[in-house]
């Protein structure tokens, strides 16, 4: 064997003994096993460069392939960080603070609405807001009926109303007490989102599913006042109604905000609290008209659900023990039972506003309670 390679032989195979951990100095075995190759090598036994294996392969595939795992996480890596170096908004919480839209009064969206959803939609309300929301730019379309409106980072319709964790209540199970949060929401959803209540139809619904029969004096007057509507019969006190004949609605969706509570009343009676605001965008009934104009609905329901041992109640149904309501742009004085928002050719004939300006989009300020019986305010935005 020629020298050189016999120490090239030695040199690899210190080597590898020390890569592998084993002991600096070989072992009895591996000595033996040196000496038996040495002996067939000058015999001619082993084959022409067998020495000659590439480093990579003598390396084995383990390092090869751990390797080609790094490079393949390094390529997710360097993907992950380009996308949010070009959205920073992606990451949880915004901790750049590039949502710079998110207080500009638009949110993202689909279809008609989508050009006033710039923003993100705001979070949904649970706890009494401090301050009416700021300025918001821009001008309603009937392709972007909520521009420059706090309403573009509203919910969607019923989306909007999201109902508090239920839990048991005084005499009423978490069950019981789901299920009557739940006839809360289509109380709701039937008088103030529904397309055909909208529409002037009647919310059998909210007869048939949610109001306790054995609250007649209410009932029936809700019935009659939407059949003939009038002065002291008012619909409006709980629906929310537009003239078909007089405006048609933009797009496909009410924008709303709110809250519901609960809590046990008297005798283990189940209370619940809605503070709702819908916003609705109208435009002419005539297909041809442009303009685009919206009114604001602000409503303030209590209800109950007594113990039927100790009420005069029905099992299931809800009661209304007070109601209350807030509207931004609609005629003063009309009793037809209709809302009819300040259009430029409109001819309505109710009063002129009169009063301090109101803003319909301050959901700090309580309503009813320091408004004069007559008064027919002004709105400082719609």
């Amino acid at each position: 064997m020629p020298d050189e390679v016999w120490e090239q032989f030695v040199r690899d195979s210190e080597r590898d003994i020390r890569t592998s951990g084993a002991p600096k100095e070989p072992s009895a075995r591996a000595r033996m096993v040196t000496e038996r190759l040495r002996q067939q090598e000058a015999r001619g036994e082993l084959p022409q460069g067998w020495r000659a294996m590439p480093d990579g392969q003598r390396a084995g595939g383990r390092r090869d392939r751990r390797r080609k795992v790094w490079t393949a996480v390094a390529v997710v890596l360097a993907a992950a960080v380009a996308v949010v170096a070009m959205k920073p908004s992606l990451l949880p919480g915004d901790p750049f603070g590039t949502d710079s839209a998110a207080g500009s009064g638009a949110d993202s969206g689909t279809g008609a609405d989508a050009g006033s959803r710039s923003a993100a939609p705001l979070p949904a309300e649970t706890a009494p807001e401090t301050a009416a929301p700021g300025a918001v730019p821009g001008t309603p379309t009937l392709d972007d009926p909520f521009a420059g409106s706090p309403a573009a980072r509203y919910a969607d319709g019923a989306a909007g109303i999201v109902l508090p964790r239920a839990k048991a209540v005084g005499v009423f199970s978490k069950d019981q007490v789901a299920r009557a949060l739940e006839q809360s929401r289509t109380l709701l959803v039937e008088s103030n989102i529904d397309r055909g209540t909208l529409l002037g139809a009647t919310p059998e619904a909210v007869f048939d599913e949610v109001l306790d029969p054995r609250q007649p004096e209410l009932v029936e007057d809700l019935r009659s006042w939407l059949r003939e509507p009038g002065e002291d019969r008012d619909p409006l006190r709980m629906f929310s109604r537009f003239d078909p004949d007089e405006v048609r609605l933009v797009g496909d969706v009410v924008r709303t905000r709110g809250r519901t509570t609960f809590e046990e009343g008297r005798d283990g009676a189940l209370e619940i609290h809605t503070d709702y605001t819908f916003v609705y965008a109208l435009a002419p009934a005539d297909p041809d008209a442009t303009e685009v104009a919206r009114t604001i609905v602000r409503r303030v329901i209590d209800l109950r659900m007594g113990d039927p041992a100790k009420y005069r109640a029905t099992p299931g149904r809800l009661a209304v023990v007070s109601y209350d309501d807030d509207i931004g742009n609609s005629a003063c004085f009309t009793h037809d039972g209709f809302l009819h928002p300040g259009l430029a050719w409109s001819d309505a004939t109710g009063a002129p506003p009169s009063g301090p300006a109101v803003d319909p989009y301050d959901r700090s300020r309580d309503i009813g309670g320091d408004s004069e019986p007559d008064a027919c305010g002004t709105v400082s935005r719609t």
